[in-house]
């Protein structure tokens, strides 16, 4: 057996997986916060007591992610484009042609041709609106838990326009609306379209080729996903564990 840990320090949530012959066998994570290096390898011990393995039957050890180079313990680093590259293509079987990932602090759109190599990518890192810290932003000021962001979509009475992209903005439209008694369903299905909206911007003008595939913490909330879908108009996957693509790109990685 070939034994591979990838690390994904990111900026809200540090990932660990286990790759067992290029198949993703155990994953994790916890909240980022100080102290990075020993959270991750924190994860890598658990992995190894749960599965019986000790450190010598592992073959490599490869970081990723904003916290990267503050992994002493990993034997290289990877860029997290490649790494969501080859994390997705191998996860989807070779069918993924363009990835949307959104992260902790901002949106990435990779393109890929037939055999896996990077065509294109585009990267919005500049403002937080649509990001992962988003969402954590919008659940504060709705008091209500990311995980009930899906199901409290698919109940909205109303679909709203949020017409505010910046942050800041954003929840200042969010209170607003919440005084004037728009209902959290609503408003949060409204969310989801202007973030779905903004992605549409992202990837611009060009022909979507082949299967989509969102990726990430939000990829997990099927409001967001629908949005996504009636946005684009195509049909948009969703792997088992979109959080760990881009640690088991990084593990799989030579």
């Amino acid at each position: 057996m070939s034994y591979r840990i990838g690390l994904d320090l990111g900026s809200t949530a540090i990932k660990v997986v286990l790759a067992e012959n290029r198949a993703l066998r155990w994953c994790r994570k916890v909240p980022t916060a100080p102290g990075q290096e020993a959270l991750a390898m924190g994860l890598v011990q658990a992995c190894l007591d749960e599965l019986g393995l000790s450190m010598s039957d592992i073959v490599s050890i490869a970081a990723t992610g904003y916290g990267k180079k503050l992994a002493s313990g990993a034997g290289r680093t990877v860029d997290e484009i490649s790494a969501n590259a080859l994390g997705m293509f191998t996860l989807s079987g070779g069918r993924c042609r363009t990835i949307i990932n959104i992260g902790g602090q901002d949106l990435k759109v990779i393109n890929l041709d037939e055999n896996g190599r990077i065509a294109d990518f585009k990267m919005n890192d500049k403002c937080a609106a649509g990001t992962g810290r988003f969402f954590e932003q919008a659940a504060r000021i709705l008091d209500t838990p990311l995980e009930q962001f899906g199901e409290m979509s698919a109940r909205a009475r109303e679909t709203l326009e949020l017409n505010s992209t910046c942050v800041v903005f954003a929840e200042s439209e969010m209170v607003s609306l919440l005084a004037k008694g728009v209902d959290k369903e609503s408003i949060i299905r409204g969310l989801h379209n202007s973030v779905a909206r903004r992605i549409a911007n992202l990837l611009g003008r060009q022909a979507l080729k082949g299967d989509i595939y969102l990726d990430g913490g939000p990829a997990q909330n099927a409001g967001m996903v629908e949005a996504l879908e009636d946005e684009l108009l195509a049909e948009v996957h969703v792997l088992d564990d979109p959080q760990f693509t881009v640690a088991f790109g990084a593990a799989i990685s030579d």
